[in-house]
């Protein structure tokens, strides 16, 4: 009886190897989750960097002046720490004939907004300005 006690007590618990390679694995998988959120803290930080960047272009865009007011050439600034640029030029497509005359002439808007730390977002689109002249 006191043999099997013995061995009992020798076979009860874990060795310290056992230990260690559950530490290390607890560690392994620590280490897994602790880069699995550095990773989805920055594409946060990313995501929200660029909608801030797209809401001010479009900002920008609605702030424009009238159709009549919007001549070709450069315009920029800058708004709560992020450069903006925009250029308006003459709409060039196969599908227009510059040498067409007809009331509208449609143009390019290029809307380019640069955060602090350089990353770009650019918006572009078409707009119609009204001829003047004949």
């Amino acid at each position: 009886m006191l043999h099997a006690t013995a061995a009992r007590r020798a076979t009860a618990g874990f060795t310290l190897i056992e230990v260690v390679v559950a530490l290390a694995i607890i560690a392994v998988s620590l280490t897994s989750i602790g880069a699995l959120i550095a990773t989805t803290a920055r594409g946060t930080r990313a995501i929200e960097g660029r909608l801030t960047r797209l809401e001010i272009a479009r900002a920008i865009a609605t702030a424009l002046p009238d159709r009549d007011q919007l001549l070709p050439g450069d315009l920029s600034g800058e708004i709560a720490g992020h450069r903006w640029h925009v250029n308006i030029s003459p709409f060039v497509s196969a599908n227009v004939d510059p040498r067409q005359r007809t009331l509208w002439m449609p143009q390019t808007v290029v809307v380019t907004v640069r955060s602090p730390g350089g990353a770009p977002v650019e918006i572009a689109t078409v707009r119609l300005h009204r001829r003047t002249g004949g």
